[in-house]
């Protein structure tokens, strides 16, 4: 092939990704606004491979959960479960070949083979997402597989974007992943802490083993609430270790979910299992300052 095809053609694939990035950018503008806010104290090319991340985890999610249920009605499990293993065999296709007509997952895959992010980190994904398709209740081994892979490696993911091109020792390596999981899994916690009665409600689902929704209370809730502040406190320890174009919005998301889980605590449970905890947009701003002032968790 000649020099000057190939030129063009490489021109083609860059402003395809360029575009593949955009729809990228734009579902987690449609998405999230606490996960965008943090976002944006993310560096280039740090905060692209994120948000590129972001939007491959939050089509799956749309596919379990959101957008096909509206499309395909509540009870189409078997049509939701063929379109999430389409996804999936897409976004290993795509990381092999460095393509796929889905920008998505043609974003991701570009953030993928840049960072390297691999297929070992991806396929827990997919299995807890399939999960949620067909399981509603969980023992201990169950949740932890399902935490692990719906929000461990979604820290992992973010973690190889964080420190791509830089070296770490192996003990350092280890400490950043045991950080990124537990920051995960607290994250995921603390979500199935606000949503628990909705997700009972709603879905039919119990997340927490041995939690029953209908006898709630607060012994329970403060188990809970110190599980997640134990991840916290491992995740706070390794933010010291971070590049400066990823802390401060690690520390930042580290700061909402520390607020988001001492509002749990202080709630009542009975009243936790009618209203959803939040953080008003001012306190959201407040901790992006402390973020970007250089403010860390204790």
């Amino acid at each position: 092939m000649p020099a000057s095809q190939e030129n063009l053609d490489a021109q083609s694939l860059e402003r395809y990704t360029q575009a593949a990035i955009r729809s990228s950018r734009e579902v987690i503008r449609s998405y999230s606004t606490s996960f965008g806010l943090a976002s944006n104290l993310l560096k280039q090319p740090v905060r692209t491979h994120v948000q590129n991340i972001y939007a491959l985890v939050r089509v799956a999610d749309e596919i379990v959960d959101g957008a096909a249920a509206g499309a395909l009605g509540p009870n189409s499990r078997i049509e939701a479960g063929s379109q999430l293993d389409k996804l999936e065999l897409e976004t290993y296709k795509a990381m092999k070949l460095g393509f796929s007509t889905n920008l998505v997952v043609h974003a991701f895959a570009d953030t993928a083979n840049k960072t390297g992010i691999t297929r070992k980190i991806v396929e827990p994904f997919f299995y807890s997402m399939r999960l949620d398709l067909l399981k509603t209740k969980h023992d201990q081994k169950s949740f932890d597989l399902y935490v692990y892979g719906s929000a461990e490696v979604i820290g992992l993911m973010c973690l190889q974007a964080f420190i791509q091109d830089r070296n770490f020792s192996l003990a350092e390596q280890d400490t950043l992943k045991k950080g990124a999981q537990a920051l995960g899994a607290a994250f995921q916690k603390v979500n199935f802490l606000r949503d628990l009665a909705a997700d009972f409600e709603q879905l039919g689902r119990s997340y927490f083993p041995n939690v029953n929704v209908t006898s709630f209370n607060e012994e329970t809730k403060d188990r809970l609430v110190k599980d997640i502040q134990e991840d916290l406190a491992l995740s706070a320890k390794t933010i010291p270790l971070l590049p400066a174009s990823s802390k401060k919005a690690v520390v930042a998301a580290q700061f909402l979910f520390e607020e988001l889980n001492n509002k749990i605590a202080k709630t009542p449970a009975a009243k936790l299992m009618r209203t959803r905890i939040r953080v008003t947009d001012i306190h959201k701003l407040f901790i992006l300052l402390k973020a970007l002032i250089g403010i860390t968790p204790k």
